[in-house]
């Protein structure tokens, strides 16, 4: 019986080798790109030597896990990156759900497409650029904004030097570059829900509010999870590349996330070993957090991304 069907198996690739040839571009990819560089995760496991490389280096076992728990500069990085992703799933996760349900409701091809343009260019801008719009746009001297403070008699302000300021700025940004992004994945959701459904919805006496309440929002609802889902995995990236090129040694007590720490860890004390643990710490999380995102999913909304 199992030489049976491992025969028919057999046949069908055999059958389909076009097919899976056309996979393997894909898997080499995976595989010399995301899978051979995981040999450098021992670098965690040991004090790594640059000159020595991983095979002449010693082996530590725990201790840089030992000294990440100890690490009070580690916790406040910790802190601070959870309370930003958190800003960001709560104020920006709704806000391309509304606006895809909003232009859904547009008539005018024209104006819808104007729109869609408009609000998602910002995703092809690099991170340097905006943050170097943003600097200019929030200029204590010479910035739009401080302009028109002082225009209305108040004192200008440095933003993205205090640290009341710069977490709702780093939201703000995100918000202005990714929301029409987001937007256009939901918009596509609801472009996926067949037509009967609304017009039965009408024939019922639905008016449009209660079809995007009853249709259109429930036709989302595997996207909505799917995107909820691979956010909460990212809960610990909280935007590393934004913060990057956005804040300076005034804001690390409220902008100093765990990517951010990593890279001053690594490349700025060269303390190679450590900043790996925390980026393997890093990453562990994020995957438990998909498990388990992906989990209450299934028992609660009965769906599931795999």
């Amino acid at each position: 019986m199992d030489l049976g069907k491992a025969g028919r198996q057999w046949k069908v690739i055999r059958s389909n080798l076009d097919m899976y040839a056309l996979v393997l571009p894909g898997l080499a990819f995976l595989l010399i790109f995301k899978y051979t560089p995981m040999y450098g995760i021992l670098i965690a496991f040991q004090d790594f030597n640059i000159f020595s490389g991983i095979g002449g280096s010693e082996w530590v076992g725990l201790n840089q896990f030992e000294k990440l728990i100890r690490s009070e500069e580690f916790y406040q990085v910790l802190t601070n990156t959870l309370l930003i992703s958190l800003y960001k799933i709560v104020i920006l996760f709704p806000i391309p759900i509304v606006l895809a349900l909003l232009l859904n409701e547009v008539r005018r091809m024209f104006f819808k497409r104007a729109i869609q343009t408009i609000i998602y260019l910002p995703h092809f801008l690099s991170w340097v650029i905006i943050s170097g719009l943003f600097i200019n746009i929030l200029s204590p001297t010479s910035g739009i904004v401080n302009g028109l403070i002082k225009w209305l008699g108040g004192e200008p302000v440095s933003f993205l030097s205090d640290n009341d300021f710069f977490r709702s700025i780093l939201v703000f940004t995100a918000g202005w570059k990714e929301i029409g992004w987001n937007a256009i994945i939901f918009i596509a959701a609801i472009a996926s829900i067949e037509q009967e459904q609304y017009e039965a919805a009408a024939i019922d006496g639905a008016g449009r509010i209660r079809q995007m309440i009853s249709v259109s929002l429930p036709g989302m609802l595997p996207t909505i999870v799917l995107m909820f889902i691979l956010r909460i995995g990212s809960l610990l990236e909280a935007g590393t590349e934004q913060i990057l090129t956005m804040y300076n040694p005034l804001v690390y007590e409220t902008g100093d996330v765990i990517g951010t720490f990593v890279y001053r860890m690594g490349l700025g004390q060269q303390d190679y070993s450590f900043s790996t643990a925390v980026g393997l710490f890093n990453s562990v999380v994020g995957f438990l957090l998909i498990v388990i995102g992906n989990m209450l999913s299934r028992k609660f909304l009965k769906r599931s991304i795999w």
